[in-house]
């Protein structure tokens, strides 16, 4: 079974973005030849009832063991698919929903008497940036392209990345931080990062604007948690012990200090520093 098991992750790897290639060629009114359009096919069954057979073993498995339906079919799937792919699904799984909520300005995870933190200050025109620029390039390429196909093909990529973009700056507007009635704090980026901080593990929390270098999530030896948005972070948290995260592709780590921005520390850091009936009673 753990041949198995290898073989199918392998193949859902594989297969997935082959699967959404032809999708688009399909949607893109592309007619790809029949013997590689049946070869393909063929190849994306195969690999599909590989999965099934492995999924049906893991879930049996798993049931024989005593756990209910549900959770015996998360499990197989846990280890039939990989993390990166799971995470990566449910990111733009998350973005695209994020979209509706955004039209109808509707905040996630945000009870009465939380305190809504957003932090898309420094990124929000250069997504409006990005955004113009794909539609002028598509525009664009619609006038140099002669190939009917390719122009296709094209227009469905273009229009699919101007769609994930927004969906991502809609994911950060309707995620944002949140300060709890009880002094808790979520860190969030979009569908991307959440780290739920708990009071009694606050150390101390000050406003301090930095420029860090590197990804949007960065973690040094010492355990500081870099948070970055638009290359600074405005607040830095101290912890009285290390807080477990999970990075954007699934990987578990650690921090004692978690730096991130806000688009108003002041009123962040204020919120967190008030007891608890103070916030409540707001």
């Amino acid at each position: 079974m753990t041949r198995g098991v290898r073989a199918a992750r392998v193949a859902t790897s594989a297969v997935l973005p082959a699967e959404v290639a032809l999708v688009l060629c399909a949607a893109a009114g592309v007619r790809l030849p029949a013997p590689a359009l049946a070869a393909a096919e063929a190849v994306v069954a195969g690999a599909l009832l590989l999965e099934v057979w492995v999924l049906r073993g893991l879930y049996t498995a798993a049931r024989a063991a005593g756990e209910e339906p549900g959770a015996a079919l998360r499990t197989a799937a846990r280890a039939v698919v990989p993390v990166q792919v799971r995470r990566l699904l449910r990111h733009e799984l998350l973005a695209g929903a994020s979209l509706g909520r955004w039209v109808l300005r509707r905040k996630h995870g945000v009870r009465p008497g939380d305190l809504a933190a957003g932090y898309t200050g420094p990124q929000t025109a250069m997504m409006y940036g990005l955004v113009f620029v794909s539609v002028v390039e598509t525009v664009a390429l619609a006038l140099l392209i002669p190939w009917p196909a390719v122009h296709r093909v094209v227009l469905v990529l273009d229009v699919y990345g101007v769609v994930l973009m927004l969906a991502l700056h809609a994911a950060c507007v309707t995620r944002p931080h949140v300060v709890g009635a009880d002094g808790s704090l979520r860190i969030r980026y979009g569908a991307l990062f959440d780290l739920a901080v708990p009071p009694d593990a606050v150390a101390s929390v000050r406003v301090e604007r930095r420029y860090p270098e590197g990804r949007l999530v960065t973690l040094s030896e010492e355990g500081v948690l870099d948070l970055v948005v638009g290359s600074q972070t405005t607040v830095t948290l101290e912890l009285n012990r290390p807080l477990g995260f999970t990075r954007p592709l699934g990987a578990r780590a650690t921090a004692r200090t978690i730096r991130f921005h806000a688009d108003d520390p002041h009123t962040l850091v204020a919120a967190l520093r008030q007891p608890a009936w103070v916030l409540s009673s707001k």
